[in-house]
């Protein structure tokens, strides 16, 4: 069955007061569209947590910097909706920018600590329209979980922190990277790579799983590490734009990973002129 289409704030409040009322778990699963396995496998599990699943389909303009490509982000609705369907989507909320940040709008969200670094660092601002974005859809929908990929990985410690210090009490899960059949991480942006630049691309995962396999071995200072990542990227040809292994909740920087510490090593770099972003855990 289709998915409602939910356009307006009022629709999304009435929609979600009812289920409310009867006693429904409400899932929630936030994107911005162009969807893939990736997404789909939330949804899945929303399925299995909830009794319905609510999914926002909105390209946020405040995450996006003057120099990025809001403009050009992928779109595809109505396949979307087809997505949707087969995941067992009961409701997609899918504003105007002018739903959601209307003439006086001035009320925006910041997590400071780990918003800082990897992606907050290269991307300023980001984070903001991310937490500002997601704290609205919580308090529409009032969901009872919400799930998000750990790809992406720096936003996924920026929600929970924004739900932990806000006691937004929603049950916050973060999901395994989907990959494809050669490692590549699902993403939206993979679109806009050509033949040549996805088959570089798969230097990110390779160093990444270089650096796992280092990290098993018994090397487990950060440096090295790093560099079992660089390694894969430089023969690629791929501009690094961050490697660091870092403590797995608050991001912080290590130096040593150490025994029994979680830790996550994380890796944005330039494909052509699309720039990607993939992690992996060590330890823990």
């Amino acid at each position: 069955m289709a998915p409602i289409v939910l356009r307006t704030v009022a629709e999304v409040k009435s929609w979600a007061a009812a289920h409310h009322r009867e006693g429904r778990r409400i899932a929630l699963v936030p994107t911005m569209g162009y969807l893939h396995e990736g997404h789909l496998s939330l949804m899945r599990e929303g399925r299995r947590r909830a009794d319905v699943v609510a999914t926002s389909i909105f390209v946020n303009p405040t995450q996006f910097g003057p120099n990025e490509d809001l403009s050009r982000y992928p779109r595809d609705f109505d396949g979307d909706l087809g997505r949707c369907a087969s995941a067992g989507v009961e409701a997609v909320f899918a504003p105007e920018p002018g739903e959601m940040y209307p003439p006086g709008y001035q009320t925006y969200v910041e997590v400071t600590d780990v918003s800082q670094g990897l992606c907050g660092a290269r991307r300023p601002g980001h984070f903001r329209g991310v937490a500002t974005i997601v704290a609205r859809l919580f308090t529409l929908f009032r969901p009872q979980v919400a799930l998000f990929g750990e790809k992406d990985y720096q936003q996924l410690q920026v929600i929970k922190a924004l739900n932990r210090d806000l006691y937004l009490d929603v049950d916050i899960v973060g999901m395994p990277t989907v990959r494809e059949a050669d490692g590549l991480a699902m993403s939206s942006r993979n679109a806009y790579l050509s033949a040549e630049q996805r088959q570089r691309a798969l230097a990110l995962s390779r160093g990444l799983r270089a650096a796992q396999a280092l990290y098993a071995s018994g090397t487990h200072e950060a440096p090295a590490l790093v560099e079992a990542v660089r390694r894969e990227l430089r023969a690629a040809d791929l501009r690094e734009d961050y490697v660091e292994v870092m403590d797995a909740e608050r991001l912080v920087p290590l130096s040593t990973v150490a025994p029994g510490q979680a830790a996550r090593v994380l890796v944005a770099a330039f494909s052509g002129a699309t720039r990607l972003i993939d992690n992996m855990p060590l330890g823990g």
